[in-house]
């Protein structure tokens, strides 16, 4: 039988866990089943309740009949598939070989700790994937070139704005107009200008998010795969918000 504490312990642990899950880009049912995985391991059963922002854990004591409630925000993490793995990992860990709360803990810290990926060299691997874009639809050398440091611009520039914690709707708006903006020099040289412009905001598509909503709404959450279809599309809206400015201020050139 468990105390109070320590049912609150294992609410705090599993809502940290599930928060940081959900935060780096995993669907609800995954984070669902790892957090069940994590309390049958505690010998206490979970319920979530997840939102945009938040999520609502109740784990309930098989022992005692107790329930805790514990509600925490969902933080703004960068999408992370390296680390949702290590995450489900430790789930699959925890239930398998029975561990104690303070080993998974232990665990959860050593994962979290792990050094991130250069930020330089995520930057140039942006910008080579918006080039290959580029040539996919049809770009010559030359718009490549542009899409690759247009590309560059924009996503540092979207990096810096996410760093300062500015709205993500405006950073971006702004990180289109400015990637886009960039690759309209290449109507300066005989190149496939449209096509350059029109992949340069590529980078900003928030394809996971999409997706995830579109796999939340199938598997019946629905309300947060609604939420998070209405924001993947407003991520969309505001894309174009900034190609069309871009376009509205070159159009004579380009026509």
């Amino acid at each position: 039988m468990k105390t109070r504490n320590e049912l609150k312990e294992i609410a705090a642990f599993i809502a940290e866990y599930a928060t940081l899950l959900i935060g780096s880009g995993v669907h609800t049912s995954r984070v669902v089943r790892n957090c069940k995985r994590i309390g049958q391991s505690q010998n206490v059963d979970v319920r979530i309740n997840s939102s945009q922002r938040t999520i609502v854990m109740t784990i309930h004591d098989n022992d005692s009949d107790e329930v805790y409630t514990e509600v925490a925000d969902i933080p703004p993490c960068p999408i992370s598939f390296e680390l949702n793995s290590e995450l489900s990992t430790l789930s699959w860990s925890a239930v398998d070989n029975h561990l104690p709360l303070e080993t998974i803990k232990e665990r959860f810290e050593k994962i979290k700790a792990k050094p991130k990926i250069d930020q330089i060299y995520v930057l140039c691997l942006v910008g080579l994937a918006n080039a290959s874009f580029c040539r996919l639809f049809g770009g010559d050398i030359g718009a490549m070139s542009v899409v690759f440091t247009s590309t560059l611009i924009g996503y540092f520039a979207k990096q810096q704005m996410l760093h300062h914690h500015v709205n993500h709707f405006i950073t971006f708006t702004a990180s289109a107009l400015i990637a886009s903006l960039s690759a309209s020099i290449s109507l300066a040289f005989n190149a496939t200008a449209e096509i350059a412009i029109a992949t340069s905001v590529l980078f900003l598509i928030p394809g996971v998010p999409l997706i995830n909503s579109v796999i939340d709404i199938t598997e019946g959450h629905i309300l947060t795969g609604c939420s998070r279809l209405i924001h993947a599309l407003l991520l969309v809206l505001c894309i174009a918000i900034g190609l069309s400015l871009t376009l509205f201020i070159v159009k004579d050139s380009l026509l």
